[in-house]
């Protein structure tokens, strides 16, 4: 509370002068929670763009595998697919079929977390085999 006295001084109350600084304080302890949550949300955007990428991979070798007159071989293709970054952090590569070609990619979900490394996103795609006599 501001008291003005008759020589128009302003002063404050001793209670009012002990707060000074206090949000600060708080701000500063709530601030690590802060910064984990946004690393975390970072994190889970990191691991939809890794799967998104695998899942293009996986359509774009299934397609070149699948296709008569493709260039390439699936595997190429779909590594040309993924953006440098995340695949410099690893990629796996699996095809099989026969009436239908299935590409299976993984791609490493890159970690911005300490401790959550080591996830891959893995998607799967197939498409009907031109070259089958069926």
């Amino acid at each position: 509370m501001v008291t003005t006295h008759p020589n128009g001084e302003h002063t404050r109350s001793a209670r009012e002068k002990g707060d000074r600084g206090q949000v600060a304080i708080e701000y500063l302890g709530f601030l690590p929670l802060l910064l984990l949550v946004a690393m975390g949300a970072i994190q889970l955007g990191l691991a939809a763009y890794a799967a998104n990428q695998a899942g293009t991979a996986a359509r774009a070798g299934a397609r070149t595998a699948a296709s008569v007159d493709a260039r390439g071989s699936g595997q190429s293709n779909a590594r040309d697919a993924v953006s440098d970054w995340v695949e410099s952090g690893g990629f796996r590569y699996d095809e099989s079929g026969g009436q239908d070609i299935t590409v299976t990619v993984e791609v490493k979900v890159p970690s911005v977390v300490p401790g959550l490394d080591g996830w891959w996103a893995k998607r799967s795609a197939t498409m009907p085999n031109e070259r089958s006599p069926f």
